[in-house]
């Protein structure tokens, strides 16, 4: 038997999705259905092909051993136990052995088909529920610590506004499905190496609804949905941290049959602050101060985030020093708390010097050089002595 190549008959390729299989299948199964005068052959290897692909695991096999994969290897079948019951399996002679590889055995269709349905399910299906949708985009970081509202625009799948979700175009009847005859499913008998078995699947012609529109709606085509840009507001709490993920419930894509929408998953990123560092909930902020002011102390106006405060700089402080001024750093999400703000004073070295810096540096060494000195050799070989 020759092999009937089923995505040339979608005119889909290999490497086709199950959407782009599923909206290939519609299109020519509405061109070739017999009761649109279509070619009751043509329609039939349509929805052979579309069976089997729409099948991860007969796909799986088809890719591997073409479409007659499903054929028994000439062994007869003979009803579950066959002419010679489980002793003959076919015809094998008791004695020679037997290997069944049960990866090539789809155990669900078979068990389904004993105990009424493929997959544990009967009649059509219910709604369907709308695809999640994740976006990512960039906020100031001032905007993270006020909190702030993001309109964003996307594109992806609402409900027909023509045909208000149920795929017919108005005016028009939605039908029993002719294929299935209203039951969402079709009976498939196959012969295996354990004898003829039917599977229950979902009707490709109506996707297990059991019903379908006389008349597709000419804008959703009878998906009940279409692709359009969509404007969403996200209201960005205070506090939030880059890489932190909020969750819009309903607002991603339109579900099928009066499904409910999927949620929309808006990751943020907070851009980095060109004197700021967030640490946890703390904010950081590197002061240059002049040798005076780290010898004598002083009072300085600082800036922050929360506006400018008074910081009185110490006698003596060493640079590098980091100070913690309470409730002045990022506020915590839907709390009233409020993280530190880390003063890390850094002295800092002039390059340049003007006449009169000199000898008052000058005259500063002079000083230093009259007071006590210290031997150096003395003072290490008593440390590591």
């Amino acid at each position: 038997m020759s092999s009937k190549d089923y995505y040339e008959i979608l005119g889909v390729s290999k490497d086709a999705s199950d959407d782009e299989l599923k909206k290939a299948y519609r299109k020519a199964a509405q061109k070739h259905h017999p009761d649109k005068g279509g070619d009751e052959a043509k329609f039939k290897e349509l929805n052979e092909a579309y069976q089997t692909l729409s099948d991860k695991h007969k796909r799986s096999q088809y890719d591997q051993f073409g479409s007659g994969f499903e054929q028994p290897s000439g062994q007869p079948g003979g009803g579950f136990y066959g002419q010679g019951g489980f002793s003959g399996f076919g015809g094998q002679r008791a004695g020679q052995g037997f290997n069944i590889n049960l990866d090539d055995l789809d155990l669900g269709d078979i068990f389904g088909s004993f105990f009424g349905g493929g997959a544990g399910r009967t009649g059509s299906r219910g709604p369907i529920a709308g695809d999640d949708i994740s976006v990512n985009f960039d906020i100031s970081f001032e905007e993270a610590f006020r909190g702030t509202e993001k309109e964003i625009e996307i594109y992806k799948r609402e409900k027909c506004n023509r045909c208000h979700g149920n795929g017919a175009e108005p005016g028009t009847k939605i039908e029993a499905c002719k294929t299935c005859n209203g039951s969402g499913q079709i009976r498939k008998t196959q012969q295996t190496l354990m004898g003829a078995f039917t599977q229950v699947a979902d009707c490709p012609d109506c996707a297990g609804e059991g019903k379908r529109a006389q008349n597709p709606c000419n804008k959703c085509g009878g998906d009940g949905r279409v692709k359009e840009y969509k404007k969403i507001k996200i209201r960005i709490p205070a506090g939030i941290a880059s890489g932190q993920t909020i969750e819009i419930e309903g607002g991603g894509e339109a579900g099928l049959k009066g499904g409910r929408n999927g949620n929309l998953y808006a990751t943020i990123n907070v851009s980095k602050h060109k004197d700021f560092e967030r640490i946890g909930n703390d904010i950081k902020v590197i002061i240059p101060i002049s040798f005076s002011q780290a010898a004598l102390g002083d009072e300085i106006k600082l800036n922050t985030l929360h506006g400018y405060i008074s910081f009185k700089i110490p006698t003596g402080v060493q640079s590098g020093k980091i100070f913690k001024v309470a409730n002045f750093g990022m506020p915590y999400i839907h709390s009233n708390k409020v993280g530190n703000l880390l003063v890390e004073l850094m002295v800092v070295t002039p390059k340049k010097l003007s006449k009169r810096e000199k000898e008052l540096f000058i005259n500063l060494a002079n000083e230093d050089r009259r007071g006590p000195r210290v031997d150096n050799k003395s003072f290490f070989h008593k440390i590591f002595e």
